[in-house]
């Protein structure tokens, strides 16, 4: 009795550390395939950083596809974008207070929900590929048009800059053929 506990025990602790092999392998290649970017933004007193990770289109369909439409997005890859402000920023008219969010979206093919989300998710991406978003910790929803490029970018792209007088920002979202511009004003 004693033997096949001890071989029990083995065999779960073998299968814990191939378990964890397997997942800290399975991160960093899929990693490989769509980098981290992180940028900071400052305008006067206003500090925006974003943290995501950006996939490559490699040929494929993505919007209606890939990430299909009427579905919540992480909005990149390997894990949920995050953003922080240290100002509230007024977006589309609706107030996000100051602090770090997780940003989901909702693509539909002429317009997105964007979602700010105060809980910070490890992957964002359940078993069986459904986006993570707790909707309880929303902190702010806001819908916006989509613009169609004539030209297709290959990178998953996010963005910030301001107007001539820095008294507007826009963050922007651009894949394929899409963009998405958010108007922002620091309150």
């Amino acid at each position: 009795m004693r033997k096949a506990f001890k071989i029990f025990i083995g065999v779960v602790i073998a299968l814990v550390l191939l378990i964890y092999a397997g997942q800290y392998f399975m991160i960093k290649e899929t990693k490989k395939h769509s980098p981290k970017v992180e940028e900071s933004y400052a305008f006067g007193t206003t500090e925006i950083n974003i943290s995501y990770c950006s996939p490559f289109k490699k040929g494929r369909i993505i919007f209606g596809n890939l990430v299909p439409y009427g579905h919540v997005w992480r909005t990149g890859a390997n894990g949920p974008t995050v953003i922080s402000t240290n100002v509230d920023l007024e977006i589309n008219g609706k107030i996000l207070p100051a602090g770090e969010y997780t940003l989901w979206t909702i693509p539909e093919s002429d317009h997105w929900q964007v979602i700010f989300n105060s809980k910070i998710n490890d992957w964002g991406v359940q078993f069986g590929g459904k986006a993570s978003r707790d909707a309880t910790f929303d902190v702010l929803e806001v819908t916006q048009s989509v613009k169609y490029l004539d030209t297709s970018v290959e990178s998953f792209k996010i963005w910030v800059d301001a107007d001539s007088e820095k008294e507007a920002y826009y963050l922007h979202f651009s894949w394929d053929k899409i963009q998405v511009d958010l108007t922002m004003n620091k309150q």
